[in-house]
């Protein structure tokens, strides 16, 4: 059995079965003084409405097109797609070691809100709710034909995202990217073997030992995972098997959409900054392989959160990181212990309730 007092004092390696690898974790790096760089504040001064900003209602994109006056959510292909539905065949390789594939899909963006500074832990749960049905109806109608559909949300300029607007991405390919080929070989094996999935066992052993769990409600976990290498990082998981996100039912949609409010909240919160991160979805895949059985998937969305000491310091996934293994500060049960103890209520409706009282 393993020591927690020595795990949250002293360096030591986690296993991450998902994607087959191992996190150094170093907690007492926590207490050297910080010299590195510091970012500049966030800034959240965004207007609810920019006549040029080209995700905003009413306004001409820069291909011309014109946004309708949508009043929740609003997909449309982007404009600046990654992948197109046809492409040429690049050809047989000349050498082993050169070699290339198609790669065809599409690209979409969907905006969560009409207003720019409508952030998702500041909109209502149905408002959120709406959100998720969006997800669940795109991975549908896209996956009847693509075998990959990445549903991903950079949020912040920290975390690459160009613009403000509430929103998400789609991206679907016809092949599965690494880390869901990945996750695909790691489920499988691990159901072969334990006639379980995998996540499904791992959400009755956090259950069980109630370490790592941020919230949760009657449908859903949100743990910082065991192996987590972000400092926050964090993932939601079903408490029912659930395949992909159209297989959510009701109550489960219900109950997502308040896990990402209270989470998004605590995020928010814990430096009172609309927290950068970037999350996305892995579901079974779909296309070719809805004929085949995926028993050994479960639905869940991941957290990659960088903020580190403060609104300003941010962990940065260099040097080590990059040439020999994933590495974090702060272990995972103390990420989740700080983020249990952050308060359901915005920081922003705070300030609002003081100012009127």
């Amino acid at each position: 059995m393993c020591n927690a007092v020595l795990l949250s004092d002293h360096q030591h390696r986690r296993y991450n079965p998902l994607r087959d690898e191992w996190v150094l974790v170093s907690p007492h790096r926590m207490k050297r003084p910080w010299k590195g760089q510091v970012e500049r504040s966030i800034e959240e001064d965004i207007p609810r409405h920019d006549p040029d900003n080209p995700l905003c209602p009413g306004v001409t994109r820069p291909n011309g097109k014109v946004n309708p006056l949508y009043e929740d959510t609003y997909l449309f292909d982007n404009d600046f797609p990654a992948v197109l539905p046809e492409a040429p065949n690049p050809g047989e390789p000349d050498h082993e070691l050169l070699r290339t594939e198609p790669a065809r899909g599409i690209c979409k963006v969907m905006c969560f809100h009409p207003w720019s500074d409508m952030t998702l832990p500041l909109m209502s749960n149905e408002e959120i709710r709406a959100v998720v049905d969006k997800w669940a109806q795109i991975n549908e109608d896209v996956g009847k034909e693509y075998p990959w559909v990445q549903l991903f949300e950079n949020r912040g300029a920290m975390m690459g995202c160009s613009n403000p607007h509430p929103h998400c991405q789609m991206w679907a390919t016809s092949y599965l990217p690494n880390e869901p080929a990945l996750k695909e070989h790691t489920q499988r094996q691990y159901y072969n073997k334990h006639k379980q999935p995998l996540l499904v066992d791992y959400v009755k052993l956090e259950q069980q030992k109630q370490e790592r769990i941020v919230i949760d409600n009657d449908t859903w976990v949100c743990v910082v995972p065991y192996w987590a290498v972000w400092p926050y990082e964090t993932m939601l998981i079903p408490k029912r098997h659930v395949l992909r996100l159209q297989d959510l039912n009701h109550k489960e949609r219900d109950g997502l959409a308040d896990v990402m409010k209270r989470l998004l909240t605590r995020y928010d919160n814990m430096f009172q900054v609309s927290f950068p991160y970037s999350m996305g979805w892995h579901g079974a895949p779909t296309g070719r392989y809805l004929l085949e059985d995926m028993d050994h998937w479960q639905l869940h969305a991941l957290y990659y959160p960088p903020l580190l000491r403060s609104a300003t310091v941010r962990k940065f996934m260099v040097g080590y990181e990059m040439l020999a293994e994933p590495q974090r500060d702060l272990t995972p049960e103390q990420a989740a212990e700080t983020l249990r103890g952050l308060s359901d209520v915005h920081y922003k409706n705070n300030k609002q309730v003081a100012a009127q009282s």
